[in-house]
């Protein structure tokens, strides 16, 4: 598809990302080993990962103007990391190169019976510590910029960077995969929230993810949304009404989202977003929030094609980072997830923004 024929992209396209850079050694067994097994593996790649940096990549293919804000060690994994973000039109100019030490990778075993991936992960070293990022370059890093990003990891630096975003009134996008050392903290900052699909709960230990996305939205005042992603099943969302609607009728949000669920046309195969209109939403035992629920579908991508799902989520967080309205934001996002799962690794196939699989979502 041409670019010609596509709508303009945003405005401003400039987004900064905080977060983990990595290398990926991915290998395809056919199915998991016991413990003690030798088994060999059915195809193998050696590729540029982590959260931030795949999330990075996705939003540069998508036509927006990443920087990300990371440490490497000047070694070969480092090395690779950085040409291999800047192919992609990452602007890397803000990485932290240290002289000893290693570049943090990722041993990925995709299993092709089951249709998982599991990772085993070395953390780079030394880790990212605030000294380390000038005010000058922290202040570089953040003109002009339309959101930031972060995805919980060097959490020191990075609330050094959500104070001063916090500050210049530029919206914060926290990725809350689990629980990690320094997250509430950037929680508190966030203008919107990504989870997966366990965090929720596991955060605010309330008995299901409907009044667990409730109470986020009560526990953290400058949450304006907060998605829970749920791989297969899609995703949901509960967004906080800006004026308040005290006209909104009051319903609990369990019966909501199964009333929901019920008018989404399961026949399609491409994601969609229906939504509730604005309501009070009450959960037992936790509060009510004025807004609006959304659930959003998933791809229902054939099994023959279904390759990895390394960085799906990654790349969701990456088409968010385009600006979208909830309706279209959703959809449009869970397409780029899925396209990046027809191959091995997470950014093989992630889509250039003029693949003509996101041409009806733009």
């Amino acid at each position: 598809m041409s670019s010609d024929s596509l709508p303009p992209l945003p405005q401003n396209r400039i987004v900064l990302g905080c977060g983990q850079v990595a290398v990926d050694f991915l290998a395809t067994v056919a199915s998991f080993p016991n413990p003690d097994d030798k088994i060999r593996s059915t195809s193998l790649k050696v590729q540029g990962g982590g959260n931030a940096g795949n999330a990075s990549t996705c939003a540069a293919r998508l036509g927006l103007n990443p920087r990300l804000i990371s440490k490497v060690s000047n070694d070969s994994h480092g090395k690779g990391i950085l040409e291999e973000l800047e192919a992609d039109g990452v602007d890397t100019s803000f990485f932290i190169v240290s002289e000893e030490g290693n570049s943090s990778f990722t041993y990925v075993i995709v299993d092709s019976q089951t249709n998982t991936r599991t990772c085993i992960h070395t953390p780079g070293y030394p880790p990212l510590i605030p000294e380390e990022l000038s005010q000058s370059s922290l202040l570089s890093a953040l003109d002009g910029v339309n959101m930031v990003y972060f995805d919980g990891r060097h959490h020191e630096t990075a609330l050094v960077v959500a104070k001063e975003a916090a500050r210049k009134n530029i919206p914060i996008l926290v990725e809350a995969e689990r629980e990690r050392e320094g997250l509430d903290d950037l929680l508190d900052f966030a203008t919107y929230a990504i989870c997966s699909a366990k965090f929720p709960q596991a955060w605010t230990e309330a008995p299901s993810v409907p009044s667990a996305l409730i109470s986020m939205l009560l526990r953290l005042p400058k949450l304006k949304f907060v998605v829970v992603t749920l791989g297969e099943e899609g995703c949901i969302m509960l967004e906080r009404s800006v004026n308040g609607g005290s006209d909104a009728e009051e319903m609990d949000v369990h019966c909501l989202l199964e009333s929901l669920k019920l008018i989404k046309d399961d026949s399609k195969t491409i994601p969609t977003c229906i939504s509730s209109v604005e309501t009070k939403l009450s959960a037992n035992g936790i509060g009510t929030i004025t807004g609006r629920l959304f659930v959003g579908t998933a791809e229902k991508i054939p099994p023959s094609e279904l390759v990895d799902t390394t960085g799906a989520g990654d790349a969701f967080i990456g088409a968010v980072l385009y600006g979208m309205p909830p309706e279209k934001m959703l959809p449009f996002a869970a397409q780029v997830a899925a396209t990046g799962c027809r191959a091995l690794g997470a950014r093989t196939v992630l889509p250039l923004r003029t693949d003509p699989r996101l041409a009806s979502f733009l």
